[in-house]
């Protein structure tokens, strides 16, 4: 049964709830419910972009698709109209975080009004980069490969310029976060589309079975990590 981008974004976007609940519950910072929100971020904020961008019924037709799935299977707006939406709702969520008297110190991130702003800005952050993963892979010409070296030499300069005193911190990480997203779809596409489309061709399963062994490798170094930061201070 195809679900359709309609009902896939609803049920990643359920899960992104379920996960930020658990997050916000947590009484301490906890690596592993940090990252699993991170991850649940990444997978709804892929479909909302598609679901912005794109107009699914159409393509499943024109690949011969019988089934649509339930509800609007795309807006359709494309690219450009899409990510100046998803831009808009970003900036209103930092003029919100700016007008309620917070910084945009990541570490000053303590009352949960702070959590839901920052998760606000990661979800829709997230979104935005899908759509310019997508856009890089699919429009720009550079391909799978040529989109991830493109944003890896942009974030290389945000790192060079971490060195600038005239750049606030706080901006280039914000810029960084949303071109993670594009490197990591473009990446993707180039380790699981096929060699005829300039791919890899290792397929969806293998390619996420290892990104997951090291995912859940990095937020175990990092849970061991805090451990140990909290037994020092103690």
């Amino acid at each position: 049964m195809r679900l359709g981008y309609f009902l896939t974004t609803i049920a990643l976007f359920l899960i992104f709830v379920v996960t930020l609940v658990i997050q916000l519950r947590s009484r301490r910072y906890n690596p592993f419910f940090y990252w699993t929100v991170i991850l649940s971020t990444s997978m709804a904020g892929t479909t909302m972009s598609d679901f912005m961008n794109r107009d699914a019924g159409a393509e499943y037709l024109s690949n011969g698709a019988t089934e649509l799935g339930r509800g609007p299977q795309g807006l359709g707006l494309g690219y450009p109209a899409g990510a100046a939406l998803l831009i808009s709702v970003l900036l209103v969520i930092f003029l919100v975080w700016k007008l309620s008297g917070m910084t945009f110190q990541i570490r000053d991130i303590v009352t949960f009004r702070d959590e839901a702003l920052f998760w606000s800005a990661i979800l829709v952050s997230n979104t935005l980069g899908t759509s310019m993963g997508d856009f890089l892979s699919d429009s720009s010409g550079l391909g799978y490969a040529g989109g991830a070296l493109l944003v890896t030499g942009v974030l290389v300069v945000l790192m060079a310029l971490m060195k600038a005193p005239a750049v606030p911190n706080v901006l280039l990480f914000w810029i960084a976060f949303v071109l993670t997203r594009p490197l990591g779809a473009t990446a993707g596409d180039f380790l699981t589309k096929p060699a005829a489309k300039g791919g890899l061709d290792l397929g969806t399963v293998g390619s996420s079975a290892v990104l997951l062994v090291v995912l859940f490798g990095l937020m175990a170094h990092a849970q061991v990590r805090e451990r140990r930061t909290s037994a020092a201070r103690a």
